[in-house]
C-alpha cells in the first residue's frame, strides 16, 4: 500500500508562526526531506525533532525522485519541508509533487507560512485578484515578462533579492510608468519586518538611500489609467520580439 507525502510549510521568519499540527507531522514520518539540512536541523532542534534528514533541492531533486517515490510506494509517510514557507512555491517540491500524482501517491499539503500572503495584505493595493510571479528570469525571458507584468489590470507578486531590488524597480519604472503604486515588503514575520508603500519612483528614491536587506516581496498594482510610458516600452517590446525569435529559430 502506498504512503504519503506531506508537504509541509516552515516559518518564514518568526519560529511562533511553526504549527503545532506541523510539528506533529513531522515528528510522525519516517524521513523529512530539506531544502537545506542545515538551515532545517536548526529549526528541529528547536522543536524536538529527531525525524532523520536528507537533502532534497533544485540540484539534485532530478537525482533523488526516484528512490523517494520508491520509499512512498512501499508504504512510508515521507515529509517534504524547504527553507522558509511553502514547499513548491518558488522552491522545490513541484517535481515531486507531479511525480506522485503520476504514481497514484497521496500527496497532503498542510496550509501555513508563505511570504506573499501578508505582503500582499500589508500592501494595501487590491487582493481579489493577483498574478503570482515569483522570481522574474534573470535575463532569457525578462523582457517578456515585464511586458506582461505591465499590461496586466489586477495586482503582480514578485520574489526578488536585495541586491536586485532596485534593478528590477527601475525595469518596472520604465514598462509601467513612475508612477504605478507598488510596495515592497521584507523581512516578514521577523524583528525589522517593514513595508514600504509609494509609486516605483519613490520606491527606488527610497532603496537607493535606505540599503534593502533580507528577503524581497515587491507588490504592483494593476494598470489603470496611467499613459503608457512608450520609449521604454518599444524598448522591452523589441527584446521580447527577439526572445521569441530566438526561441523560434
Amino acid at each position: 500500500m502506498s504512503g504519503k507525502l506531506f508537504m509541509v510549510p516552515t516559518p518564514v521568519g518568526n519560529l511562533s508562526d511553526m504549527t503545532p499540527r506541523a510539528i506533529e507531522v513531522l515528528n510522525s514520518c519516517s524521513l523529512v526531506l530539506a531544502e537545506d539540512t542545515r538551515t532545517s536541523g536548526v529549526l528541529m532542534k528547536h522543536f524536538g525533532i529527531s525525524t532523520p534528514l536528507a537533502s532534497h533541492h533544485k540540484f539534485n531533486e532530478h537525482h533523488t525522485l526516484e528512490p523517494i517515490v520508491t520509499r512512498l510506494k512501499a508504504g512510508e509517510k515521507i515529509a517534504l519541508i524547504s527553507d522558509a514557507g511553502t514547499p513548491g512555491i518558488s522552491d522545490p517540491g513541484f517535481l515531486l509533487s507531479r511525480e506522485c500524482r503520476r504514481e497514484g501517491i497521496a500527496v497532503e499539503t498542510l496550509p501555513g507560512a508563505t511570504a506573499f500572503v501578508p505582503a500582499i495584505v500589508n500592501s494595501g493595493l487590491p487582493c481579489d485578484r493577483f498574478c503570482f510571479e515569483g522570481f522574474l528570469p534573470p535575463k532569457k525571458g525578462r523582457a517578456t515578462r515585464l511586458m506582461e507584468i505591465a499590461s496586466r489590470s489586477i495586482t503582480s507578486i514578485i520574489y526578488e533579492s536585495p541586491m536586485r531590488l532596485i534593478k528590477t524597480l527601475g525595469q518596472l519604472a520604465e514598462v509601467c510608468g513612475e508612477t504605478r503604486e507598488a510596495s515592497v515588503s521584507r523581512e516578514i514575520s521577523k524583528m525589522h519586518d517593514t513595508t514600504v508603500r509609494g509609486s516605483l519612483r519613490e520606491l527606488i528614491d527610497y532603496f537607493q538611500t535606505n540599503n534593502p536587506k533580507g528577503e524581497i516581496v515587491i507588490v504592483l498594482s494593476g494598470m489603470q489609467d496611467e499613459a503608457p510610458n512608450t520609449g521604454h516600452k518599444n524598448k522591452y517590446k523589441q527584446q521580447r520580439d527577439e526572445e521569441a525569435e530566438n526561441i523560434g529559430a
